[in-house]
């Protein structure tokens, strides 16, 4: 029985070609209307940014648990 040969050479097709979405830029009032109950906006002299109130992907579970 002949065994498959490993080499270090991926394939020439397998690999996709990821396209990104640029960011949507929102001003102050958007964002605020635009966040969940689990979401915090970050207010920087430069950026604004939204985050989940907790970063953890167990303690959101928690939380969301406790809250329902």
């Amino acid at each position: 029985m002949k065994g498959k040969k490993l080499t270090n050479m991926r394939a020439s097709g397998s690999d996709e070609a990821v396209t990104l979405v640029p960011p949507v830029r929102m001003n102050l009032e958007e964002l605020m209307a635009y966040i969940n109950e689990d979401e915090l906006l970050e207010v920087t002299p430069k950026f604004l940014r939204l985050r989940k109130k907790y970063l953890i992907s167990h303690e959101r579970k928690r939380f969301s648990k406790a809250s329902a």
